[in-house]
C-alpha cells in the first residue's frame, strides 16, 4: 500500500498537482476519508458482538 505524501513533495514532484487541487478540489484525498469512513461503518455494521470460542 502507498504512503500518504506530504504537500510539499506532491508540489515539487508534480506541479500541476497545485493547480488541480486549486480547479477540481482534492479528490484522491476524499476519496481516501470516504473510504476510511465506509470501511468504519460497514465494522460497526456487521459487527455483531460475538465472543471468541474459549474466550467465556
Amino acid at each position: 500500500m502507498n504512503t500518504p505524501q506530504s504537500n510539499s513533495t506532491r508540489d515539487g514532484d508534480a506541479p500541476i498537482y497545485t493547480s488541480l487541487v486549486e480547479e477540481f478540489g482534492d479528490v484522491l484525498t476524499e476519496a481516501r476519508r470516504t473510504a476510511e469512513q465506509t470501511l468504519r461503518e460497514s465494522q460497526r455494521a456487521l459487527d455483531f458482538g460475538l465472543v471468541p470460542a474459549g474466550a467465556a
